[in-house]
Parts: structure tokens; sequence; C-alpha cells
């Protein structure tokens, strides 16, 4: 305290036991002289001169007119504080004592006092000195209840006045002003009233502290405002966070609860989950399904409609009005729609005697509107909090269901998207059928599940002549229904070149042409060097694998003996380049090896080493396993991480091989006598296989193409036939002239051979080779 204030000691009588310095001074009673008389005689200006009753205050508090020793009057502020006894008792009380100089009286006095602001004056010890009338009301309090009573004890003990009390004691103790931000309860809920606080130290004219100034600033709406925004901006990354309709939906709901209501929820018509829009109806009652909910706690409304149910919403009910009216509807208790509606949802929800104390009695529902498209409505509801909503909670409730509402629009426009590229994808990719000849077939593909999309990743394994096979493997960078529709074009120009039998850098060649033109094409939508593709063909008869690349991942290759190595290649450049040329890797395989053809999504991406998914992919290809498929499995089990950001295309192919008894070829002299020999050899072969049920079709056949390659050929001249699931005859001569079906006229001597191979056979064609070409034809095995 300054020189000019007292503090005293008081029993429960009102007599002084102690007495200061100070006391002497602003009284002219020395110690002595007042301890042990009633504090009355020495500061009230008409002392009554009796003892003051046991258990009453000594004095009253606040301003006293007391007169000094010599006569003169003073004005003082009196402030008590009790002091504890035994047991309930007071044992008596300490006193302070200030003058009010000429300022309490002037237009600063009165600015104190008639402040709108709540400001207190402590003293050292944090106990109130003086307050005015705004922080009287603001403390709940008067006066005399308030003064000489330590903050703490007057405001309680949340974690806000906590916080205060110890910003007073570091302004007294460091002279520095400090501000704070406090709330009417614990916690920072924002419909509790808000605070800023400003505090400051007092200190006498020597420059010591001697207490501390606090001021309080009511900013309940300030606050409330910031949390407004505060929401909004929470709302732009905490909603959309992934392209999934309900996880959005359980966004919107996780950001409205506890904040802005008890309960909140997400309706949806049916069509947002798996269709387009259906024209608009003007039906009474609308049918919506729940995808999401939250309540604040235990005690909070308990929902009616179960996740992944529908709902009829009558046409009175909140959420109708709101889809019918296009805006937020405000539905409160004592609405004779509110009150209908909770007479028929509340029933259901009141299960607990809790839920029960906290009946429904604000409703807030807002339409989820994006595009011009109604999705659904997001309802907000209020059971434990007494607030009402009002009109500024609807405008904030609609700006943060906007938001929502685009999310849930672009996630259901990436859905259909992704389920019509998948349809697309799945019709477009091969149905590999088993009972290869060549090869025994495994495969998997795994779309990607990022935003990006279905991607352009394919494989396909085609059969060719003389049981021969060829394995596809291709990729198209980017994703989406483009891609996709790329794929698809590049898919059936490979199966279109592999009916021409080209071998596989001429195939290659011939598709880089047609991407280069589909690239140059305005109409399609082909990213330049954006489509890579492995070709492949494997023959069983002399068990060679001939792979040509462009720009695509080498295969792996699993021998026999357990060892896997990467099929070395020189592989060209990605399709679209042009002028490159494309070459042929030919590799002759035991029987039983494992052939592991994939997309660069299997070992690539980012943040991933190349080179050492590579060595784990061969590593996972020796695991022991059951059968191929299930190696599919340990491959990707092994190599793929947890969240590939591509597709995926993994082919797996087990190498076969045709032994000497389903194969048998002779060499055939350029002499039409020779014709009859091939036959009996034919006939006898067939004799030694069983198949003397096709023996007619397959004479006429042999005699057919052996006479065209005599008369139209070029020695040497080769036959073959080869007994697998069907039976194939080969004719091979060096001639590069292959032959063409026609029609022959009624006169015409010739022409009519080839015809009647076509027609006797399931099949027949031609395919180019170094030095010359082999004409082969297929008929049925006889059914057993």
């Amino acid at each position: 305290m300054d020189d000019a204030s007292a503090a005293l000691v008081v029993d429960a009588r009102g007599v002084v036991t102690g007495w200061s310095e100070g006391a002497r001074r602003l009284t002219g009673f020395s110690a002595d002289e007042a301890v042990g008389r009633p504090v009355r005689d020495l500061l009230v200006e008409e002392p009554d001169g009796g003892e003051t009753s046991p258990g009453g205050p000594p004095l009253p508090v606040g301003a006293v007119t007391a007169r000094h020793r010599d006569g003169h009057p003073l004005t003082l502020r009196i402030g008590l504080s009790p002091l504890d006894g035994h047991g309930h008792e007071t044992a008596g009380y300490v006193i302070t004592a200030a003058p009010v100089d000429t300022q309490e009286t002037s237009l600063g006095g009165r600015v104190f006092e008639q402040s709108s602001l709540p400001i207190s004056v402590f003293d050292t010890e944090h106990r109130f000195v003086r307050l005015n009338a705004a922080a009287c009301e603001a403390m709940d309090g008067t006066e005399e209840t308030l003064l000489g009573r330590t903050f703490l004890d007057v405001a309680g003990l949340s974690e806000g006045t906590r916080s205060i009390d110890r910003n007073l004691r570091t302004v007294v103790e460091t002279g520095r002003p400090m501000r704070d931000e406090t709330y009417s309860q614990a916690g920072a809920d924002p419909d509790q009233q808000a605070w800023d606080v400003e505090m400051w130290p007092l200190r006498d004219t020597t420059g010591r502290v001697i207490g501390a100034a606090l001021a309080g600033l009511d900013s309940t709406e300030q606050h409330r405002f910031r949390r407004r925004l505060a929401l909004i901006d929470e709302a732009t990354t905490a909603l959309g966070t992934t392209l999934d309709v309900v996880r959005t939906a359980e966004e919107l709901v996780a950001l409205l609860v506890p904040d802005f209501a008890d309960f909140a929820a997400v309706d949806l018509l049916d069509w947002v989950l798996d269709a387009e829009a259906p024209p608009l109806r003007d039906e009474p009652a609308v049918v919506m399904r729940r995808v999401a909910h939250t309540s604040a706690g235990p005690d909070a409304p308990a929902t009616v409609v179960p996740l992944g149910r529908t709902d009829v919403y009558p046409a009175y009910s909140p959420p109708a009005r709101a889809l019918r009216e296009g805006r937020a509807v405000l539905a409160h208790a004592g609405e004779p729609d509110f009150d209908r509606w909770m007479a028929e949802r509340e029933p259901q929800s009141l299960r607990t005697e809790a839920a029960r104390a906290h009946r429904i009695h604000a409703e807030l529902a807002v339409p989820l509107l994006a595009r011009g498209t109604t999705l659904g409505v997001a309802i907000a509801l209020r059971s434990l909090r007494p607030e009402r909503f009002a009109e500024d909670d609807a405008v904030l409730a609609e700006e943060i269901a906007g938001r929502a509402a685009v999310c849930v629009d672009n996630a259901r426009r990436f859905a259909r998207e992704r389920a019509t590229a998948m349809t697309l994808q799945n019709s477009l990719l091969p149905k590999v059928r088993p009972g290869q000849a060549a090869v025994e077939i495994a495969h998997r593909y795994l779309p990607t599940a990022s935003a990006a999309g279905i991607g352009g990743d394919w494989f396909d394994v085609i059969p060719l002549s003389g049981t021969r096979v060829a394995l596809v493997v291709g990729d198209v960078v980017g994703h989406g229904i483009p891609s996709t529709a790329t794929m698809g074009r590049l898919c059936t120009a490979v199966r279109t070149l592999a009916d021409v039998d080209l071998p596989p850098e001429e195939l290659l060649t011939h598709l880089d042409d047609l991407v280069t033109h589909l690239t140059a094409d305005d109409r399609v939508d082909v990213p330049e060097l954006g489509a890579t593709c492995l070709y492949a063909v494997y023959d069983p008869v002399a068990r060679l694998l001939t792979v040509a690349a462009a720009g695509h991942p080498p295969p792996a290759l699993l021998l026999p003996d357990g060892t896997c190595r990467l099929v070395p290649l020189n592989a060209g450049p990605p399709l679209g380049v042009g002028g490159m040329p494309f070459e042929a890797t030919e590799l002759k395989l035991p029987e039983g090896c494992v052939v592991a053809f994939y997309t660069d999504g299997l070992v690539d991406g980012r943040g991933r080493d190349v080179d050492h998914a590579t060595e784990e992919l061969c590593r996972a290809l020796t695991v022991p396993t059951e059968s191929l498929d299930a190696l599919c499995d340990v491959v990707l089990k092994h190599v793929l991480p947890e969240e590939p950001g591509d597709d995926v295309a993994l082919l797996l192919a087990r190498t076969r091989a045709l032994g000497a008894g389903q194969v048998a070829a002779r060499d055939v002299a350029q002499d039409p006598e020779e014709v009859a020999a091939v036959r009996k050899w034919a006939l006898d072969l067939l004799s030694a296989w069983g198949l003397e049920d096709i023996a007619f079709v397959t004479e006429l056949v042999v005699s057919e193409l052996i006479t065209n390659a005599i008369r139209y050929g070029e020695p040497p001249i080769r036959v073959r036939l080869i007994r697998d699931r069907t039976l194939i005859c080969e004719v091979t001569d060096s001639s590069s002239t292959s032959p063409h079906l026609r029609r022959a006229h009624a006169f015409d001597e010739g022409g009519r051979g080839l015809l009647l191979v076509a027609q006797l056979t399931q099949r027949w064609g031609s395919r180019q080779a170094d030095g010359g070409k082999t004409i082969w034809a297929e008929q049925a095995l006889p059914r057993r």
C-alpha cells in the first residue's frame, strides 16, 4: 500500500488487535492508543460507543466518513477480509482503509463509477479494494459483499479464472500489463459469455507496485463471430478430403458436433449414391437414406434412423420443407408443426432418463444444393444447450452445407465416372479362356483407388496358329474414360494385328504408327508418348519365346530350377514416337518356366526404387505355391505397396511343350506324284493317333494344301500335323505369295480347293515368316 493507506486487524467483536504505521498516519492514533479499542471509535464519524455484536462486520464497507484525531473529516474506502477461526466461526477481519482524494469526486471518479466496462482494483494479495458498478454486476455481487475477498473466492475455480489469477500475480510481480480471454464457465463453449480482460499494475509515488487493476470487455459476440469464421475456415480443409460420398457426409456431421449442434445427420436422396439425377417430383413426402450421423454425448438425442436405412419425411417436417423450399428451415418447440414432428420422432429416441431430461427443442434443416441439383439435407438438433437456432445460425449452416454439397457432388460425379470407366474397361479387358495349349495362365488386374480414377492398363492372351499364343501387356498414361477408351483402341488393334500373325517387332511397328495417327487426330485424346506395350509369342513346339517391347518394363522369368531373372530386352521407345525400330529377343525355354508380365504400377511409384521393387518381384516369384493363381496373390502381397498410386496388371504364364507324340512333319518334293504319298502318310499317322473318324476330311485338306504348294509355291516344301485340342495341318514353302479365298464360276476348272478347306475346317489362314509362308487349317477332334 502507499503511505496514505492503512491496514489493521480486529477480532470478531471489532476490537483492534493490530495497527499499522499507515493507520497511525491516516487517523493520528498510535498503535498503543488504538489496540484494545473498538475500531468504530477510531474510524467512524459518529461512533455508537458500544461493542460490535459477535458475528457481524465491525465496519461498513465502501465509502465511509471518518474523522482524524485532530478533528478534520476523512472520506475513507473500507475493505474487509475475514479471518477464519475454528469450525465455521470468524476469528476476525483484516481491514484496509484508503483515503478518497478529491479526484474521486471529480470527472475521473465519475468515469470510474459510471463506466460500462467492469473495472476492479486489487491489492497485492489479489483482494478487491475497489469495484465500479459494472464490475459488481459482472461478479454478481455488491461492493459490500466483494471488498476484501480474493478474486478466486469470488470468481470460482474455473480454468479461465485460474488463468486470470495467475496473470494478476504476474502483473504484481513483474509490473508488466497483460491481456487474457475468459469465459463465464469452464471451457470455451461458443454459447457462453466471453470476456477480453486487460490487467495493469498500480504504483505509488515511488514507483512501487501496490496492486493491480482489471478491466473487462464483453466480447461474446466477437467471440461467437470468430468461432463462426473458424468453423467456415475449418470446413474448407475438413470437407472433401476424399472423393467418397459417405466419407464427406461423415466429415460434415463431425464438423457440426459439438460446436454447432448436439446432434447432426446427413440424409441423401437414393439416386445420389448410384444413379443419375431423376426428374423432380412434386410429392408430399420425401424418402431419403441416412448416410452419416453423430451425437455430442450419451445425453444428446438418439437417432431413430439407422445408418444405411431410408426414412420418410412428411411434407410438414423441417427436412422436407428445406428440400421443397431450397433454403434453411428453423423449427423450435412451441411451433405446431415442430411439436407434431417431435411427437412422432422423440418417443423412439428417449431411451434413457438423461435423454428424456434433454428433449429436442430446436431443429435446423439445410438442403444440400450443388450446381442446381438437390442432393439431400443436413439436419442439426439442439437439446443439451438451451439456446435456440437463430437466423445467423441458418446463414452459417447454409454456408457450410453449400461447401459440403459441392464435395458430395464431386464425389458423386467421380464415382459415376469411375463406374463408367470400370464398366468400359471390364468390357475391353480380355476374357482369358482356360486350357491354352501353349501356356497355363493366371492374371490379376487392380484399378487404382486414388482420386485420379481408372487408368489405361490392360493385358491380353491371344491364341495363334500352330498352338502358339501371344501374351500382351500395355499401359496408357493417364486416368479416366479417355485413357480407358484409348486402351480399348490399342487392345483391338493388337488383336487385329495378331490375327495377321505378324512377328512381335513388326506388330509393334504397326501399333506405333496407329498411336502416331491417333495423337495427330484432334478428336482423340491421346497424350503424346503416353502408351507402352510388350508383345510376346510362345511356340510350345519349338519352346521358343519371342518378346518385343515399346517402352515397357521387361518380363521376369522363373526357371524350373527356382532361379529368377529379368528377360534382357532391347526395349524400343514408347508408342507414338515414330521412326524408331523395335527389336525382338528370342529365348528357348525348358518346359515349366513361369514368365511374369506386368505394368509399371507394380514396381514403380512415388518414392519407390524400381530396382528394389524388381528384386522383390523376382524373390516373390520363387515362393512355392500350390497354383499359379496363388502365385499371383503372393506377388501382389510382397511387391505392391499398401496404397498403389497406379493401376496394376499382372499376367503369369507357365510354359508347356508338345512332345514328339503330338507333332509329325515330313519334307515334300515339288512333284505332283508326291501328293498321294503325303495322303498315305497322313492317314497312317491318324490311325496311329486314333483319329480315323476325321481321316476323310484330313485327306482332302492335306491333298489340297500340298497340291497348291507344289503348283504355286517354291521349294523346299514341308508338311506338319499337330495333335492337341484340335488337329492342325500346316504346309510351308519358300514363296511369299499367299492364296486368297474366292468363289469359282460354273465353268472354272480350279478355285474351289480353298473354299472346300474353309467349309470343312474350323478355321484356316496363312502366316508369313523369313523365307516363306505357312498355310494352315484346324479341324475339331472327334468327341470321345
